[in-house]
């Protein structure tokens, strides 16, 4: 299991071989990276969106994500070394290759990518180019893009592809 900050890094991986699912963010907010914990903004819907799709099975709190890998979910970020809004993070935080690394040792069936940003950067596609919900098949994890949770993404919010998500995890589990 990896569930620890390497130097440098704002939130610790969350992560263990065999997941149903990884969240990738950009990476953390400002209030995640002082809250030491995911998704942590009190505007961000991605704890309640969780609950509400059935991808869990009860309202959790942010400082509860290392519990999640009990439910086979597990979090990272593409930049884990810098913290603050999308638009902030300059292209040189990336680590693509090292999210790959771990995808690729941790092997999980699916990663869900919670910002069209970072999916831009892993992917190397424009965010204009990238649909929402399930991509097209690759080597390696099933890949999702999902509308962002945080506040500021609220002109692009829709709750289906998350709907979509769960319900295919449910399907096939």
């Amino acid at each position: 299991m990896s569930d620890t900050t390497a130097e440098g890094d704002v939130l610790p991986d969350s992560l263990r071989a065999g997941l149903k699912l990884v969240f990738v963010g950009t990476a953390a907010g400002d209030h995640s990276a002082a809250a030491g914990a995911y998704y942590a903004h009190p505007g961000n819907r991605f704890w309640s969106t969780l609950f509400r799709t059935g991808l869990t099975p009860r309202l959790f709190e942010p400082h509860e994500f290392r519990t999640l890998l009990d439910l086979g979910i597990g979090f990272t970020d593409v930049a884990k070394r810098a913290h603050g809004m999308d638009h902030e993070i300059a292209p040189s935080a990336f680590s693509v290759s090292g999210l790959q690394q771990k995808m690729a040792a941790f092997a999980p069936a699916r990663i869900a990518f919670t910002s069209k940003r970072a999916a831009a950067v892993v992917l190397g596609r424009p965010t204009r180019d990238i649909p929402y919900g399930r991509q097209p098949p690759s080597d390696g994890p099933q890949v999702w893009v999902l509308p962002s949770t945080s506040g500021a993404a609220s002109p692009f919010w829709s709750i289906e592809p998350w709907r979509r998500l769960s319900d295919e995890m449910r399907a096939k589990t």
